[in-house]
């Protein structure tokens, strides 16, 4: 054992090898294992490049409802979203290296655990409310319903059973809104399926929606 100064590198060197032995023993449950890894190229479905749309179309309402509208999306579960599209910087490979070290754990099943170097790190519920700021909640039984008089899919869809998404686009391209707060629910509906949700772009938009 030496030192320099105060401090001791025989505990260090334990430190290192009690480390390296807890790596090794984490590799072990690696659902990939090192000798299997492989490059890949990941395509997105968030289409958080949208959001220019959303800004745009809150933009283009009407004057007298301008204000409120965009007030209103701004507080509600999706309003701090709306810049992203100018802030967002995405690397794929750095969520496929995060992807291929995803442990087996016997934890809670809504839990993801990784290994980073010598750390195992965890994302569950509770950690995707602290980074998007979105709850969890039941799913409410939509089988009986009815979309209301005159509501938003009478006053946009009158003639359509189904609403598309490239419906929906048009509308929110075209700016011309005859309703306050229209505009906001009009992009909060965009907003979950197309950028949040990702869905397929064939999908219907259910009326329940609406």
């Amino acid at each position: 054992m030496f030192f320099i100064g105060s401090r001791t590198f025989s505990n260090d060197r334990e430190v290192f090898s009690m480390n390296r032995e807890m790596t090794s023993n984490m590799k072990e449950m690696l659902k990939t294992a090192e000798g299997d890894w492989f490059k890949v190229k990941l395509t997105r479905h968030d289409h958080f490049e949208a959001l220019a749309r959303i800004d745009d179309a809150l933009n283009r309402a009407l004057e007298e409802f301008a204000v409120q509208d965009l007030r209103r999306f701004m507080v509600s579960c999706f309003g701090h979203f709306i810049s992203m599209h100018r802030e967002l910087k995405f690397s794929g490979s750095v969520i496929h290296q995060l992807l291929l070290r995803e442990l087996d754990h016997d934890g809670p099943t809504d839990e993801i655990r990784f290994l980073l170097g010598n750390h195992v790190v965890r994302f569950s519920n509770v950690e995707f409310i602290l980074v998007t700021g979105l709850r969890f909640g039941v799913i409410p039984d939509t089988s009986m319903y009815v979309a209301i008089e005159n509501g938003i899919h009478e006053r946009y869809f009158p003639t359509h059973d189904e609403v598309s998404l490239d419906d929906l686009r048009v509308v929110l391209t075209q700016g011309e809104f005859e309703k306050a707060f229209d505009v906001v629910k009009l992009c909060l509906i965009y907003m979950l399926n197309w950028i949040l949700m990702g869905v397929d772009e064939r999908l219907k938009i259910p009326v329940w929606q609406f």
